[in-house]
């Protein structure tokens, strides 16, 4: 039996270019700040829009393809976990939080004028720490117009009761 879950998926707008650092041990390590918005209707019927704002990190190879491909405005589809930091702030003595989403995928979406990128509009680019490559998605090749048995657009009476999730 599974102990928890963290994991965090989020899509939105750098807020800021991605700051690169090293550690002590030559590790990479960028940190950038996502912003996701939400609309709704108020009580009196009038669109409200709420913005939240979060503490992305991400290392290694990761740390690297972010602080060379994202720039601030980009749109990204981020998976990580939430990691809770503490410290004792040097001036003060007071004990001080920071909730920051540790990074493992991140997929660039939109297209150059998403704040510059690879491909066009319809592209998407994807790196994933733990497999710290680059991947983008496949698309079939055209041949002689067939693409096996599959039809490129099955209905709904064309699906086997096994193909089905539930």
């Amino acid at each position: 039996m599974a102990r928890g879950l963290n994991k965090v998926m989020l899509i939105g707008h750098l807020g800021n270019d991605p700051e690169r650092r090293e550690t002590a041990s030559g590790q990479t390590v960028v940190n950038f700040n996502l912003a996701t918005s939400e609309g709704f209707k108020d009580s009196g019927g009038n669109f409200q829009e709420r913005t939240e704002w979060h503490r992305i990190v991400a290392w290694g190879k990761l740390a690297d393809i972010c602080s060379q491909y994202l720039k601030k405005g980009r749109q990204v589809y981020i998976e990580g976990r939430l990691q809770t930091r503490s410290w004792d702030d040097s001036k003060t003595g007071e004990k001080k939080y920071a909730t920051e989403i540790v990074c493992s995928d991140m997929q660039m979406l939109g297209g150059r004028e998403g704040g510059g990128g690879m491909g066009d509009s319809s592209s998407a680019s994807s790196w994933s720490q733990d497999r710290a490559a680059y991947s983008r998605p496949s698309r079939p090749e055209p041949s002689s117009g067939d693409y096996g048995s599959r039809p490129s657009s099955p209905g709904p009476q064309e699906f086997e009761k096994d193909d089905l999730p539930f």
